[in-house]
């Protein structure tokens, strides 16, 4: 039975981070958030937040770079996916529910954000060690800021059994 319950929860918090991204990394989206929302208030901050893994259909212009900054968008979003559901899977069967499961849940997103990041650092133009790192950290805020809705979820999930 305990099996089932850190299914439950698992998938809750895959479902959350699978609608973060498509909903608000989607090319329409983020160009939106790019052109109306202010870094510098409080609103324009979040919204830049969850506009972080960008996912495209099309590349901004012919280059070669811009292919290459697709093709890591793209692979950063499902990896984001990837990796918390793979933190989830191994953490969530450990805690109960509650406060437990909601720091499992947004921990998840932490460093799933970070390892996505890290990750696809290397495709990009000129890879350094410093640009991943510097890439996993900034990636980590967006867990930061972002994981409790998926920390709610994996709560919903663990209390719902």
């Amino acid at each position: 039975m305990a099996l089932f319950r850190s299914r439950t929860a698992t998938g809750a918090g895959i479902l959350a981070t699978l609608l973060l991204v498509l909903v608000f990394g989607n090319q329409i989206f983020t160009e939106w958030v790019d052109r109306h929302s202010d870094g510098s208030t409080v609103w324009g901050f979040f919204l830049r937040m969850l506009a972080w893994p960008r996912w495209w259909i099309s590349p901004r212009d012919g280059s070669g770079g811009a292919a290459r900054e697709l093709l890591a968008n793209d692979l950063r979003a499902l990896l984001v996916i990837l990796f918390t559901a793979l933190v989830l899977s191994i953490a969530a069967k450990t805690v109960a529910g509650g406060g437990g499961a909601f720091i499992v849940g947004w921990a998840s997103l932490i460093f799933g954000a970070a390892l996505a990041a890290f990750t696809t650092a290397f495709i990009l133009a000129d890879p350094t060690m410093l640009s991943a790192l510097q890439s996993a950290a900034s990636a980590s805020g967006y867990g930061l800021f972002v994981g409790w809705i998926v920390g709610i979820a994996v709560a919903a999930g663990k209390k719902g059994d």
